[in-house]
């Protein structure tokens, strides 16, 4: 998991950032304004950095052309939505650039995207008794092989990186099996049945009335 310094003057954006990256296994650090985010790089050094554009004292882009977040890989999460606002982001050197209102499971795919380039290693997780090898799509439990077909390992991944989220059917759908697929949300049902039941996931795998699921870790 990653420490990540969060930049966003807006408290309640803040806390909200802050309160999802727990949720899934990050710690973070919060500034709220440029001043402030120079000072927590004087004490420590994020993984990555979120940083919003719009900022009392020193605003995102200054930060950037002044080289505060040299080899640390940035963010921007902004309402400035320009192509001309993206195109200078990202040529600042910044990994990606998300235009606010977004959703946390953007966000924290995003997050993941960016750490699996700067940071690659081997993505273990072990819930309970099953261990699961994101990278070399293996399950075992006990030591034992596992089979799962390439649609339930698919939706088993979504379920991990999102832990602890309430996601909707339709959600799960598009995440785990595409914005192209035609199949309906009672797909998602017969295969959290499937998981639950092959890896002992009954108290894990936890149905939200009238919503869909949510992967308790």
């Amino acid at each position: 998991m990653a420490d990540i310094l969060i930049v966003e003057d807006e408290k309640s954006i803040n806390d909200l950032i802050l309160m999802n990256l727990k949720l899934v296994g990050h710690t973070g650090t919060q500034a709220f304004d440029g001043n402030e985010a120079i000072t927590a790089l004087e004490k420590f050094r994020p993984d990555l950095v979120l940083l919003d554009v719009m900022l009392p004292y020193e605003d995102g882009f200054s930060l950037m052309e002044q080289g505060a977040f040299d080899n640390i890989p940035v963010i921007f999460l902004t309402a400035k939505d320009s192509t001309m606002d993206k195109v200078r982001g990202l040529k600042l050197g910044a990994d990606d650039y998300i235009v606010k209102p977004f959703e946390a499971v953007e966000l924290l795919a995003r997050i993941e995207a960016v750490l699996r380039r700067v940071k690659p290693a081997e993505r273990m997780v072990t819930i309970d008794n099953a261990v699961i090898l994101l990278d070399q799509r293996v399950v075992t439990i006990d030591g034992v092989p596992v089979e799962l077909t390439n649609r339930e390992f698919e939706l088993l991944e979504v379920l991990i990186k999102n832990k602890n989220l309430a996601l909707s059917r339709e959600k799960l759908l598009d995440l785990a099996w595409g914005y192209d697929y035609f199949g309906d949300t009672r797909t998602v049902d017969v295969h959290i049945t499937k998981l639950r039941k092959k890896l002992n996931l009954e108290s894990r795998i936890k149905t939200i009335y009238k919503l869909g699921y949510r992967m308790e870790i």
